[in-house]
């Protein structure tokens, strides 16, 4: 009788033992932290995932986790990414997805970026690699002559949208991605209207970079495109105030004084004939085909047209422009003046 009861005891504590470990192995033990995703960088050894999982209170400790790794051979087998971990995750289920891999995708939504340090910026805050190392990749011709591309013209192969990639995708393939996606855009349609406009892709990307800077209103993009077309044809210099806020890199500024005109750089079209040597943001889509679309007109002139929500006026003439710029002048220190009045 005694020997039956010491057996039965063992056997309760032998299933008691095989609950826990099936609890601690099957249950929701994992904890997702704060950001809810946990990030094993290339190289990374076993070890290292161990420590950083407890270091960041995902797992309580290491033993189950080391079972349950060398049972599924995970330790020999450490991938780099980007993991989700999700409410009432297990152990095993934790491991599985370490060892396949099975990453959560990172999505670069690429808006409008100004500077190539601009989208350096964005790719080194989504991706492993650094923002150091992508503006080092974007200002190597070596790096970025495959793709046609110099570094005053590299944002022309960039096209405003949402790209979908792995965390630890090189900046090399990031941007192989980009260009192939930059490539379709420029189909037989597009190309046929900026060869009958007399301009090469990346000049009508570069010109659609300036028109996004003038205006909003998509209504007005194809006729401001029309001026500065008009002006390239005639031989005229571009005047454009937007590539003097690029030159000065301060995109903030209101108005552009007499005194900026001058301001040294490649990128000022007061000073310099022709197209800037590449583009000042990445232009969206609709400003692109707007430029593509850029109906014929004789215009040469534009100036904002007060208390118009942001549309413009189109002069053919110097003298016409001059009395539009007036009018637009007069408004806008009319209203500084009513400004400095309530304050």
């Amino acid at each position: 009788m005694k020997r039956s009861r010491i057996f039965f005891l063992f056997l309760i504590g032998l299933l008691l033992l095989a609950a826990y470990a099936g609890w601690m192995v099957l249950g929701p033990t994992v904890q997702p932290p704060p950001s809810k995703y946990f990030y094993v960088h290339t190289g990374a050894t076993y070890g290292q995932v161990k420590d950083s999982l407890i270091h960041n209170d995902i797992i309580g400790s290491g033993f189950w986790f080391n079972k349950v790794a060398s049972w599924s051979n995970y330790d020999k087998n450490v991938k780099a990414g980007k993991y989700k971990i999700a409410e009432g995750m297990s152990i095993i289920g934790l491991v599985r997805m370490l060892r396949s891999g099975r990453q959560s995708p990172v999505n670069l939504v690429i808006n409008k970026l100004r500077t190539k340090e601009d989208l350096a910026k964005k790719i080194g805050d989504n991706f492993e690699t650094d923002s150091l190392h992508v503006i080092d990749f974007l200002n190597t011709n070596d790096s970025i002559g495959q793709f046609g591309i110099d570094t005053n013209t590299i944002l022309t192969a960039v096209i405003p949208n949402t790209y979908t990639y792995t965390w630890n995708t090189p900046v090399t393939k990031i941007f192989k991605k980009l260009y192939a996606e930059e490539q379709k855009f420029w189909n037989e349609e597009r190309l046929q209207e900026a060869e009958h406009l007399g301009l090469t892709p990346q000049q009508v990307y570069t010109i659609a970079s300036i028109v996004e800077e003038e205006t909003n209103r998509i209504e007005d993009k194809g006729k401001i495109a029309s001026v500065y077309i008009n002006r390239l044809r005639k031989g005229m210099k571009l005047a454009a105030d937007p590539t003097i806020k690029y030159a000065m890199k301060d995109f903030d500024l209101k108005r552009i004084y007499f005194k900026y005109l001058t301001y040294p750089s490649p990128y000022n079209t007061y000073l310099h004939e022709g197209l800037p040597p590449g583009p000042i943001n990445t232009p969206s889509v609709k400003t692109i085909d707007a430029v593509l679309e850029a109906p014929p007109t004789d215009y040469l002139y534009f100036v904002a047209r007060p208390n118009s929500g942001g549309l413009s006026d189109f002069a053919r003439t110097f003298a016409e422009h001059a009395a539009n710029a007036k009018t637009y002048r007069e408004a806008l220190d009319s209203t500084t003046k009513e400004k400095e009045k309530i304050q």
